[in-house]
């Protein structure tokens, strides 16, 4: 399996532009007046001091301006800014402040003079890692390889990290990677789907709640950021976080306290924020439908997955690994099923555009190797299987009827059920009827995916849950 896998490597190997992969935010304050106005105050630096005398960090000679007037704290990625007992005081947004949070937007006045906080991604150059591989992360493709040099420096810091990409991608495995790879390695992975809790049990979910606090509330229990104290929280689609609750998310974050749904203590919180989402979420700033401030406070580092079609040259590395490590491929006395990729068969799936990307790749492989007779696969194989996805993308093409008798809410509700019915039954038979791995590759909680089971009467004796 090796030779081939090699000798068709290169017939794929081509000289790809340097992209960058990663964006760092990079935070200033603009002087929107006096002598020095439109100078940019660069706030990426532990502590940063403004004033009148000449030891400051940055200098306004400007007669309100106190000779040592305010300093700016930049802690993980919160900028606390502390009033140094000026004689004319410091104002955010027209407010005097001993000392506050800022947030991209702010308006910060120091006697006459006017400054404004702003928060930009800045592209960072990355050199590709010697490494093909960073935990279960596996690449060998320049543009994976720059994203293991991302992780190998940013995991073992407390900065907090946004996962773009696209669906099946992997963006919980780079969460669990960082987190593996950090000093609180010891601590609570603690993951959190935002797509997959009803939008009313978000909050409860996330904070915790008290008993009686609601219909149903019979006893005082921890949320998921409680739960992660000390170690991270993974927020999966982030994305679907809705306007209302992204407050309460953002002043947790600023403040690093949380209060339960119910009761008005603060309880502190030391946690790691990793979020994930297959949205541009800087378009959805852009659309208003995502909150500028928690954009940046999330986006700290920011990392982009490219899909499988944009690295073909990962295809052979990933075949080759799953095939050597996954279950899928073990015979009962643990020797290896398949062991070689004929040369047609390579040629077919690097061609493939892999929609669902690395996840369905795996899927895939599990569907061929039951069919391989000896200790190869082989073209003929490989398109009978994509025949065979074809044929029920088509069958559930035609299964999606609408009943345009029925009011527009009604319809709409059949057409969802039927869908989710279909997919279900589906996905189910594509895992061999395990509940846990259908859950993993339909990007949704084990337990919703359970209650949709029981809604549409699909389980039955074949069901495991397992994992």
């Amino acid at each position: 399996m090796e030779n081939a896998i090699k000798e068709f490597d290169t017939q794929l190997m081509r000289t790809e532009e340097q992209k960058d992969v990663v964006f760092q935010r990079k935070c200033q304050l603009i002087v929107l007046d006096g002598i020095k106005k439109g100078s940019k105050i660069d706030l990426n630096r532990p502590l940063v001091r403004i004033g009148k005398r000449e030891d400051n960090d940055f200098v306004l000679d400007e007669k309100t301006v106190s000779r040592n007037h305010l300093e700016i704290i930049q802690s993980e990625d919160r900028y606390l800014l502390k009033d140094l007992e000026s004689t004319n005081g410091t104002f955010i947004n027209d407010i005097r402040v001993k000392e506050a949070y800022l947030s991209p937007g702010d308006i910060v006045r120091l006697g006459n003079i006017n400054a404004e906080f702003v928060a930009f991604d800045e592209k960072v150059h990355i050199e590709p890692s010697p490494n093909n591989q960073f935990g279960p992360l596996m690449g060998r493709s320049r543009k994976m390889r720059q994203i293991f040099s991302v992780l190998e420096k940013i995991s073992p810091t407390n900065a907090t990290v946004l996962v773009e990409g696209e669906t099946g991608t992997g963006k919980d495995v780079v969460a669990r990677a960082i987190h593996e790879n950090s000093t609180r390695k010891n601590k609570p992975l603690i993951v959190f789907d935002c797509s997959a809790v009803a939008e009313n049990l978000i909050e409860s979910e996330l904070f915790g709640h008290m008993k009686g606090s609601f219909t149903g509330a019979v006893s005082t229990r921890k949320g998921a950021f409680e739960e992660a104290n000390g170690g991270t929280i993974f927020l999966d689609e982030i994305g679907e976080l809705s306007l209302e609750l992204q407050p309460k998310l953002l002043r947790a974050l600023e403040q690093r306290e949380i209060k339960k749904v119910g009761s008005n203590e603060s309880i502190p919180i030391d946690v790691r924020v990793i979020c994930a989402t297959n949205r541009n979420l800087k378009k959805e700033v852009g659309e208003k439908r995502f909150r500028e401030d928690l954009y940046y406070r999330l986006s700290v580092v920011k990392i982009h997955i490219p899909p499988l079609r944009e690295r073909p040259e990962d295809i052979s590395f990933l075949i080759e690994h799953l095939l050597t490590r996954g279950k899928f491929n073990l015979q009962p006395d643990n020797t290896l099923k398949v062991t070689r990729v004929e040369d047609d068969a390579l040629k077919m799936l690097a061609r493939y555009q892999w929609p669902g990307n690395v996840r369905e790749l795996v899927n895939i492989l599990e569907r061929i190797v039951p069919m391989v007779d000896g200790n190869a696969i082989t073209g003929q194989q490989v398109g009978y299987v994509f025949q065979e996805l074809e044929r029920e993308d088509e069958d559930a093409t035609e299964k999606m009827m609408v009943d345009m008798a029925l009011p527009f809410k009604e319809a709409k509700q059949k057409v969802v059920e039927q869908f989710e019915k279909e997919y279900l039954s589906s996905l189910l038979r594509r895992n061999h009827y395990n509940i846990s791995k259908t859950a993993r590759e339909a990007g949704v909680d084990r337990k919703h995916i359970r209650n949709l089971l029981k809604k549409y009467g699909i389980l039955d004796d074949n069901i495991t849950d397992d994992e």
